[in-house]
C-alpha cells in the first residue's frame, strides 16, 4: 500500500470512528451498563466465527467458479486475495472496491485477464441477483415484517425499489454488453477519447489497444462460464447465497449475545436493505454510512440504550475486523510485486 492508500485507510477508519462515537453518545445511558454486565461471551465469538466463515464461503466461490473455467487455483490463494480485497474496500468509495485486487491475484495465479474479469462481474451479477431476489422474498412473502419496518421508516420501500431497478439496469447493461461486445469496444473508447482531450494521457493508443484485445478477451471468458462454466454459476448462486445468509445471521448473535430477542425475520430485512445502501458509493468503505443506517433501522425495535454498543459491535466484526485480517496478506501481495518489479529491471 502507498502513502495515499494509508491516507484514505485512515480517513475511513477515522470517520467511521468519529460517527461511531457519536452514536454512542446519544444511545449509551445508564441503563446500558445493566444490560453489558449480562452480555453472553458465546454469541460474541459465534458472530465473529460466523464472519470468519463467511469470508471462507466467498473464497470457495472464487475458487469453483474459476476451477469451472479450467484454471486451478488453490483455497489457500483465493483466500489470501479476498482478505487483501477486504483492505482495499475499506478504502475506495462503498464496500465494493476490491475487484481489481481480485482481478489482479487470479492473473498471478494464472488465469488469463479477461477470463479473471469475468470471474469477478460475475460475482457481482450474482449478488445483485441474490439481493435482488431477497428483496422481492421480503416484500413479497414477509408482508408483516415489511410494512411494521416501512411504516417506521418510510424511505425504506422506497429504496429497495430504487434498488431493484438499479440491479435490473445493470443486469441488462451486463447481458446487452455480452451480446454486442463491438458497441462496448466503442463506448469504452469514447471514454477513454473523452479522458485523453481533458487531461492528456500519454500512449492513448496503446490503451485503445488494450481495450479492445481485453474485451475481447472479456466476452470470451463469459462465453465460456455460459458454454462450459455452469457448474460455477450453479456453484456460484449455491455459495453467494450461503454467504449472504451467514453475514445476515451475525447481527442475531450479537443480538442474543446483548440479552435480544434474535429478531431474524426482521434483521434480515434491515440487512438486506443496508447490503445495498454499502454498494453506494458515498463513502469509503461505506464509513459513517452503514453505522447511521443500522442505528437508524435496528432502534425501531431494539432498546435505545443498547443499540449504539450493538453497532459497535456489528462494525468490529463486518469492517474492523475485515482491514485486521487483510493488512498482513495486502503487504504480503505489495512485497511480492515491488520484488518482481526490481527483478525485471535489472
Amino acid at each position: 500500500m502507498d502513502k495515499s492508500q494509508w491516507k484514505w485507510l485512515l480517513v475511513s477508519v477515522g470517520f467511521s470512528a468519529l460517527v461511531m462515537g457519536a452514536v454512542l453518545y446519544f444511545t449509551v445511558d445508564e441503563t446500558t451498563v445493566g444490560y453489558l454486565r449480562h452480555i453472553n461471551p458465546f454469541y460474541l465469538v459465534l458472530a465473529v466465527l460466523l464472519h470468519i466463515f463467511s469470508l471462507g464461503i466467498w473464497s470457495l466461490r472464487i475458487q469453483k467458479m474459476t476451477i469451472s473455467l479450467g484454471y486451478q487455483v488453490g483455497f489457500k490463494h483465493c483466500l489470501n486475495l479476498v482478505l487483501a480485497n477486504m483492505v482495499v474496500a475499506a478504502i475506495t468509495p462503498s464496500q465494493a472496491g476490491g475487484e481489481p485486487v481480485r482481478v489482479h491475484e487470479l492473473y498471478r495465479a494464472g488465469v488469463p485477464v479477461g477470463d479473471a474479469t469475468a470471474i469477478v462481474i460475475m460475482e457481482r451479477v450474482i449478488d445483485g441477483i441474490v439481493l435482488g431476489a431477497g428483496g422481492a422474498f421480503a416484500m413479497l412473502f414477509l408482508g408483516r415484517y415489511w410494512s411494521g419496518l416501512t411504516s417506521g421508516f418510510g424511505n425504506v420501500s422506497l429504496l429497495m425499489y430504487g434498488a431493484w431497478i438499479f440491479i435490473s439496469f445493470f443486469v441488462l447493461i451486463f447481458v446487452y454488453s455480452v451480446k454486442n461486445p463491438d458497441r462496448l469496444k466503442r463506448f469504452l473508447k469514447r471514454i477513454s477519447c473523452w479522458i485523453d482531450r481533458r487531461w492528456h494521457l500519454r500512449r492513448i493508443e496503446q490503451v485503445l489497444v488494450t481495450i479492445d484485445r481485453e474485451v475481447d478477451n472479456f466476452n470470451h471468458g463469459l462465453v465460456e462460464f455460459v458454454n462450459h462454466g455452469k457448474s460455477g454459476l450453479v456453484w456460484g448462486f449455491f455459495l453467494t447465497s450461503l454467504y449472504w445468509f451467514s453475514e445476515f445471521v451475525i447481527a442475531s448473535a450479537l443480538l442474543m449475545a446483548l440479552g435480544q430477542p434474535p429478531y431474524f425475520v426482521e434483521s434480515f430485512v434491515v440487512q438486506l436493505v443496508i447490503a445495498v445502501i454499502m454498494m453506494i458509493p458515498l463513502t469509503p468503505g461505506g464509513s459513517g454510512v452503514s453505522e447511521i443506517s443500522a442505528t437508524s433501522f435496528y432502534s425501531l425495535f431494539v432498546p435505545s440504550a443498547i443499540v449504539g454498543v450493538f453497532v459497535l459491535l456489528w462494525r468490529l466484526i463486518i469492517y474492523y475486523l475485515n482491514i485486521a485480517l487483510g493488512l498482513l496478506p495486502s503487504l504480503s501481495i505489495v512485497r511480492r510485486e515491488v520484488l518482481a518489479r526490481a527483478r525485471r529491471h535489472r
